[in-house]
């Protein structure tokens, strides 16, 4: 039995979730990051005995359109998953369904799911720390009641999760990182776009038409020069404010 976490994490929040619900089943899971843009998944394959920890960002209520592509490459061949739906403290909506509904036909068993929460990717003030120490401890809980479920094979077929088979629409967010004055050329955040938005000979521009707005290269400029139109930023904060009130909990889907 291999374990494996398989994350589309452009920010962090993603995989740190990943990471907590595959250290109780494996000390040093392989990892297989789904961010990077010029890798070939359609040789990705798998074992019944595997267990994949499988986690993407809620964007909109949606898988991640590059995620979702870059997953359904891969030959599930029975293994068991356990998928996970992170978002920003507003709603998840049909992500785990979507999932679910991506990994079964790529061949896997969907074991169980979680909702987590972690701090919002764009407007941080928004579940601003999370996943903290608490969620973490809880998302350890909820990996140990998988295992013991698995273990005892107790499964009783494949998971059900929340959500709409007419998945809901979504068109993306009109916010564009751009790079300012301060930035070095150093072409990092080139390197590290998931979807190619950065051309390398000038990585101070930026494909608006490629961009999904994940917020990777805000988060690794070294020199701090990328960053959202301010007044834009300032208004789609405000439209989540109320939805983002409440602080929202971790959610667990075994049968």
């Amino acid at each position: 039995m291999a374990v494996y976490t398989i994350t589309f994490s452009p920010t962090g929040g993603t995989k740190t979730a990943a990471d907590c619900l595959a250290s109780v089943f494996a000390p040093e899971p392989q990892e297989i990051d789904l961010t990077v843009f010029s890798a070939d998944n359609t040789n990705v394959s798998f074992s019944r005995n595997d267990i994949c920890i499988v986690a993407v960002p809620s964007y909109g209520g949606r898988v991640p359109a590059p995620a979702a592509d870059r997953l359904a490459g891969m030959s599930g061949n029975g293994a068991k998953a356990i998928l996970t739906a992170v978002y920003g403290n507003r709603a998840y909506e049909d992500t785990l369904l979507e999932l679910k509904d991506l990994l079964t036909a790529a061949g896997f068993f969907c074991a169980a799911a979680v909702a987590a929460v972690a701090e919002h990717s764009i407007m941080r003030q928004f579940a601003a720390g999370r996943p903290n120490q608490e969620d973490l401890r809880e998302l350890e809980q909820f990996a140990r009641q998988i295992k013991k479920a698995i273990e005892r094979n107790a499964m009783s077929g494949s998971v059900n999760v929340p959500g709409s088979t007419s998945y809901r629409e979504y068109h993306g967010v009109p916010l564009t990182p751009k790079a300012g004055k301060g930035c070095i050329g150093c072409g990092l955040c080139a390197e590290k776009c998931p979807v190619g938005a950065i051309p390398a000979e000038t990585p101070a521009k930026t494909d608006a038409g490629k961009c999904i707005s994940c917020m990777r290269c805000i988060r690794g400029c070294p020199a701090q020069a990328r960053r959202l139109n301010k007044l834009l930023l300032a208004g789609a904060a405000q439209k989540l404010k109320r939805a983002c009130a409440e602080p929202k909990r971790n959610e667990l889907f075994i049968n």
